[in-house]
């Protein structure tokens, strides 16, 4: 850990040309005093920083230590640059792991190409933390731990003993045969059979995870991208799935089909209204849709999902239905005016 952080610090003062004992702490997310002491390490090394005084000072780098990478034309840096800023590497825990090896990429770019790159690379943005409604993309709290054991696991081929939190249920252990990690959207997902089952477990609700040393029983060869469609499909057409027919305005059309599992049925009113009929992953999910689509989509059935909805609304009215006392203003009195 602290040799690869060592060559961190030297990248990043090689890159930034001077930084703060706290700029580099805030890098390396560790304490002043570590750099202090990583910094004396280097000097001891014989790597020349050294400490320039004043309001503007820090530590800097003498000029070498320059290995440079050819064969990458500007397009290839680029790509390689914003790879590095998406943050699809979160759902497996291999962003330091990442932010690390943008560092060591940069740094061996001939200083032609390194300057050019960076310049381009402000010029996007990928994937920002919110939409153009200021709704924050949450991403998934994963333990570096768990992650790393799984990851571990996956790759050398080995059985993998997890604590998993199913929704609604209690945790428990489990051994799964780990095939390999997809993300999506952010989340991460260990695609494993269990007893000869096929499983997907969601990365966040894996409380504790243990490689073993027993080999996994799983192909040689695995095209991930064509299990996890076998398994969408499956998971879109099994389970309990709810069927609605409802009515609704065609401006909100677009997102129901975007939350909907599948269409099934579809026919304009008269009154220019659509009829569709929809399903949904489940019970939850259906009443949870719809709610967002009120009052645009009316659920004609089934009855209890109706039901369901119409109690929600009432409740709603029922809370602001009477103004709150904190939403009374005083007026004031002729002694206070």
């Amino acid at each position: 850990m602290r040799a690869d952080r060592l060559v961190s610090l030297v990248l990043l003062l090689r890159q930034h040309g001077r930084l703060s004992a706290t700029a580099l702490a805030g890098e390396l997310e560790v304490s002043t005093r570590t750099v202090l002491r990583d910094i004396e390490a280097l000097s001891a090394a014989g790597v020349p920083v050294y400490a320039e005084r004043g309001r503007h000072g820090g530590f800097a780098l003498l000029p070498g230590f320059q290995t440079e990478l050819t064969g990458l034309n500007h397009d290839e840096t680029l790509a390689l640059l914003v790879a590095g800023s998406r943050r699809g590497a979160h759902a497996f825990g291999l962003g330091p792991a990442l932010a690390s090896a943008m560092r060591k990429v940069v740094d061996a770019l001939p200083e032609s190409s390194r300057a050019g790159a960076a310049g381009a690379v402000r010029r996007l943005l990928i994937d920002p933390e919110t939409d153009l409604l200021a709704r924050w993309l949450v991403a998934e709290e994963l333990p570096d731990t768990v992650v790393a054991e799984i990851r571990r696991a996956v790759f050398a081929g080995h059985r993998l003993r997890i604590r998993y939190a199913a929704v609604d249920r209690t945790p428990k252990w489990r051994t799964v045969d780990p095939i390999g990690l997809v993300t999506v959207r952010e989340q991460g997902y260990l695609l494993a059979t269990h007893s000869g089952e096929d499983r997907t477990y969601r990365l966040s609700r894996v409380l504790a995870a243990e490689e073993l040393a027993e080999p996994a029983e799983r192909p040689e060869r695995v095209d991930l991208g064509r299990v996890w469609q076998e398994r969408s499909t499956r998971f879109r057409t099994g389970g309990d799935q709810v069927a609605v027919l409802l009515r609704m305005d065609p401006a909100r059309r677009a997102e129901l089909v975007g939350t909907a599992l599948a269409v099934l049925g579809e026919e304009a009113g008269e009154d220019g209204r659509l009829r569709l009929e929809v399903t949904f992953q489940d019970a939850r999910h259906a009443e949870w849709a719809l709610w967002q689509l009120a009052p645009s989509a009316e659920v004609l059935a089934p009855p209890w999902l109706r039901e369901s909805l119409r109690r929600r609304a009432a409740a709603i009215a029922a809370c602001y239905g009477e103004p709150s006392l904190s939403a009374v203003v005083a007026v004031p009195g002729p002694e206070q005016g």
